[in-house]
């Protein structure tokens, strides 16, 4: 069964909870000196140090043969293939995510059904399953620029740093299947504005049919997004009504 997220509970985490020891404790930070010398401009210098001297994220690798015939002929056009190359290292590790991050919540289905609105377990194997072929489509096409797809560009190592929060979230076992969904919504609204970049910056470099693939998955994710945010505000509404009369809301 879900776990409502709104039940009322034994919550201690504010500091309302004891007005006498509240108190007590802001006198007592009051008086605590600071555990170190300075303030946060320390903290900036130390960062802007760190900055100037730590090297990038990384590189794109160089194509192969095939691959730097069509560099040459976009940097002709006046562009850079690299930087595509760079996007598409980054949309393949993201897909990638994506399947597990739909496979985390099939087991959250498992564990507490789903409600009135909300996603059945055909509807999330069905994105998963839209998700690794996504993922296929992004490898052929590194391939077909002759590029490597099991290599970590500086974007798709960048985008590794920032989807260490969602994955983690969905596999808490805490987290109910609604909640869950808040993470979903976060990657596809990430995953829905990654693919309009990508295909603006397709056409840019002249790779017209590389776009057109790429705007059919941009169509696929788009109802991801519709449906993610369709089960939230379904379950999200149930959750709301007062009463046993709210049959099917997540309990």
């Amino acid at each position: 069964m879900e776990r409502k997220a709104s039940e009322m509970g034994m919550n201690r985490t504010g500091i309302k909870t004891s007005l006498v020891h509240s108190k007590k404790a802001i006198e007592g930070a009051a008086k605590a000196p600071p555990s170190s010398p300075g303030d946060a401009s320390a903290i900036a210098k130390v960062r802007q140090e760190f900055s100037s001297e730590a090297g990038g994220l990384g590189s794109v690798p160089p194509p192969n043969l095939k691959g730097m015939a069509k560099a040459a002929v976009t940097l002709l056009k006046g562009g850079r293939a690299t930087v595509l190359m760079d996007k598409l290292g980054q949309r393949a590790g993201f897909e990638r995510t994506g399947v597990r991050l739909y496979e985390a919540a099939l087991s959250k289905l498992d564990v507490f059904g789903t409600w009135d609105g909300g996603p059945s377990r055909e509807q999330l194997e069905k994105i998963r399953q839209d998700e690794l072929s996504h993922f296929a489509l992004v490898k052929r096409t590194i391939e077909k620029l002759g590029g490597d797809p099991t290599a970590l560009t500086p974007a798709a190592d960048l985008q590794a740093n920032m989807s260490e929060g969602v994955p983690k979230m969905l596999v808490d076992p805490r987290v109910n299947l609604l909640q869950s969904l808040d993470g979903l919504l976060t990657a596809e609204l990430v995953d829905n504005a990654s693919w309009e970049l990508l295909i603006e910056l397709a056409r840019e470099l002249g790779h017209q049919e590389i776009a057109e693939d790429f705007q059919r998955a941009l169509d696929v994710e788009q109802e991801h997004l519709a449906l993610v945010r369709a089960w939230i505000a379904a379950g999200t509404r149930l959750e709301a009504r007062v009463g046993e009369e709210a049959a099917g809301a997540p309990a």
